[in-house]
């Protein structure tokens, strides 16, 4: 019998290393790449609706809110000196990544009530399959998953997309693309009725990187913020081999060491899919004061389901970054 879930895991990580030559490419030809038709804005709808209802997570409302719910109150969660900033967590479907994506919010939650709600949650995702030069924000005014709908902050946009060439606003990228959209529900279930920012990135340039973390920090210096970088882990059949990277991995990302993630990436060994993101969110938090991160969790779907071992290993990490004490921002005289 074939194991459907396995078997898009694969195509997803083939198709992420096939376009890696495209992503290189878009990042210095970007008028090929946003000329296309495929990537013509189409209009901006007022409400923009997840695409993984009943794929990535439960369809049914009361269904998914039980599976939110039961990740983050099974989450171990730790004690954070400081107000957590930025995050990472996976984005693979809820049965195989929840619990990992479960740990990650529970940690923002409860920071949350101990340091203040953030004003806004900048959720960053990327595409697996069709690459574009720089970083697409989404427009409209909510996002609705089945657990209703999440307010999109417009201001907040607006700051990031102040003088940045390479952030522009389009829904046209986020067409089916799932890695920012599968953090949503939890966004709703741990830190409700905050605004979100839904940013995708296309490429790997660094002067998207650069512009990404920049406009991080202008806007973290208006509103009180966290950032959460989608991502995934390494993937590959060999369960030792895939343990053994993630948990290099998690010592770099712990020590904010986003110049030994970017040596150790390449697009036949994706260490994270969701590398920019992480990049960019890693820079954001250093500006920020962050000294080191708190990994919170670590499973991979070998460790679920030992019989994919030999065929398919997806690992999955949780980390937060917390900035010491409080950050003050401005009144709302803006």
């Amino acid at each position: 019998m074939i194991n459907w879930r396995q078997t898009a895991a694969r195509q997803r990580a083939l198709a992420a290393a096939a376009i890696f030559a495209a992503l290189q490419a878009a990042s210095g030809a970007p008028e090929a790449i946003l000329k296309g038709e495929d990537m013509k804005a189409n209009p901006t709808p007022r409400v923009h609706r997840t695409h993984g209802d009943g794929r990535w997570f439960p369809a049914d409302p009361g269904a998914l809110r039980a599976m939110v719910k039961g990740y983050l109150a099974s989450a171990e969660s730790p004690a954070i000196t400081g107000r957590i900033v930025f995050a990472v967590a996976p984005h693979a479907g809820y049965d195989y990544s929840g619990r990992v994506a479960g740990a990650a919010f529970r940690a923002i939650s409860d920071n949350a009530r101990a340091e203040g709600m953030p004003e806004a949650a900048v959720l960053i995702g990327f595409t697996h399959s069709r690459p574009f030069p720089g970083a697409a924000l989404l427009e409209g005014d909510s996002i609705r998953s089945p657990l209703g709908d999440a307010p999109l902050d417009r201001g907040a946009a607006a700051i990031l997309l102040k003088d940045r060439n390479r952030l522009f606003a389009d829904n046209a990228p986020h067409a089916g693309e799932h890695s920012a959209e599968n953090l949503v529900p939890f966004a709703q279930a741990a830190i409700p009725g905050v605004p979100l920012v839904v940013l995708l990135i296309g490429d790997h340039n660094g002067g998207t990187i650069a512009q990404i973390a920049a406009a991080l920090n202008d806007l973290a210096e208006k509103k009180r913020i966290v950032v959460i970088a989608s991502s995934d882990m390494l993937h590959d059949p060999d369960y030792d081999l895939v343990t053994a990277t993630d948990r290099d991995t998690l010592k770099k990302l712990a020590a904010l060491d986003d110049a030994a993630l970017a040596r150790a990436w390449s697009g036949d060994r994706q260490i994270f899919c969701g590398i920019t993101g992480v990049l960019a969110g890693l820079r954001f938090a250093k500006a920020q004061g962050c000294k080191a991160g708190n990994v919170l969790m670590y499973r991979n779907n070998g460790d679920d389901d030992p019989s994919s071992r030999g065929r398919w290993v997806v690992g999955y990490g949780a980390a937060v970054f917390a900035a010491p004490g409080r950050r003050s921002v401005p009144d709302h005289a803006e």
